[in-house]
């Protein structure tokens, strides 16, 4: 069953978006709300111990734990803003909050990543006296703590960007306290002090391969680049293939926030070919093949003797009936295709 949105007599379609699994913003909410309470509790306790124990990796652990409750006040103040409905000139609301989220979680990763290298470094060289029992037993009450975290936050949508992106940072903490672990063990039971910031640097790694990951992600929605998964040539062949479809001009394909695909493009048709009909069918296939529901495609009836177009130019019709010839990525009928 098709499950898009209304279309209207001028090709708009409008999709709806929701949670991929029926979760609702309220309880996505609520599990990131438990996730922050465990958080900021245990950090507090991370900084004393860090500090009296002089552990890099756990202060770099307590430092870390703040960028994962500000990444998760982020995604909820995000969630909030995405909620508004549109309105004024904000045509799309407010939902690309959740991207600048991800986008700022992204990059908290890699500077704080920046900042514990050159720490680690420092420390490799001139290796403070660290006491490994506090280091041990922190590192493994802050691996329960983040266990708890990550499976709270995995019970919210983690389709959306934002919610990953504060996901990320939780598992990238629980991460570093297993690798905070081995160097209080290695550290009470050899005396290698230089361990703790061995651990430190490969937290470093995890971090880096996170952040980039997220920055790459909301880097290509920002550029409005397609999907990953959905190739635009893939898409013009596929409406092409329609019989009666002539040619299609002008296909985008962009992601308004993570999960939600809008698609517009303009349609060449057969003289006398039903446009309205041919439409709904253009957009039941987006849906079923490819989930794009929110499309806006403009059908009109290809001129039977077409003037050439310079590029970066439209003409727009003279008259009913007329074509309308634009410039962009042109995907025609090859003969024999029906």
């Amino acid at each position: 069953m098709y499950g898009g949105g209304v279309s209207d007599a001028h090709g708009h379609g409008h999709g709806g978006h929701g949670h991929g699994h029926g979760m609702t913003a309220d309880t996505d909410r609520r599990w990131l709300g438990i996730a922050l309470a465990l958080i900021l509790g245990f950090m507090a306790v991370e900084v004393v111990v860090g500090i009296a124990a002089q552990s890099l990796a756990l202060i770099s652990d307590a430092a870390h734990m703040l960028t994962d409750a500000a990444s998760i006040v982020l995604a909820l103040i995000a969630m909030r803003l995405a909620a508004r409905p549109a309105r004024g000139s904000y045509t799309f609301g407010l939902k690309r909050t959740e991207i600048l989220s991800a986008q700022a979680n992204g990059l908290t990763l890699l500077l704080l990543a920046a900042w514990l290298t050159y720490e680690a470094v420092r420390r490799l060289i001139d290796p403070p006296e660290v006491e490994g029992g506090l280091v041990l037993v922190t590192a493994l009450v802050g691996i329960v703590v983040n266990v708890a975290a990550a499976w709270a936050i995995s019970h919210a949508n983690r389709s959306s960007l934002n919610v990953e992106g504060a996901f990320q940072h939780i598992l990238n903490d629980l991460y570093s306290f297993i690798a905070t672990a081995v160097a209080g063990a290695v550290v009470l039971l050899t005396g290698f002090a230089r361990a703790d910031a061995i651990a430190s640097l490969i937290v470093v790694g995890l971090m880096v391969k996170a952040g980039v990951g997220l920055v790459r992600q909301s880097g290509r929605i920002f550029l409005e680049a397609s999907p990953a998964g959905i190739d635009p040539d893939v898409v013009g062949d596929r409406l092409v293939s329609f019989g009666q479809v002539d040619e299609v001009h002008d296909l985008h394909v962009w992601e308004i926030t993570s999960g939600e695909v809008a698609l517009s493009a303009h349609v060449l048709v057969e003289r006398g070919a039903d446009c309205h009909s041919l439409r709904r069918d253009l957009e039941l296939a987006l849906a079923g093949d490819y989930g794009i529901t929110h499309t806006t495609l403009q059908v009109d009836h290809a001129a039977t003797h077409a003037a050439p177009v310079p590029v970066d130019v439209t003409v727009l019709p003279m008259a009913p009936g007329h074509c309308r010839q634009s410039h962009g990525p042109v995907h025609r009928e090859e003969p024999h295709a029906h």
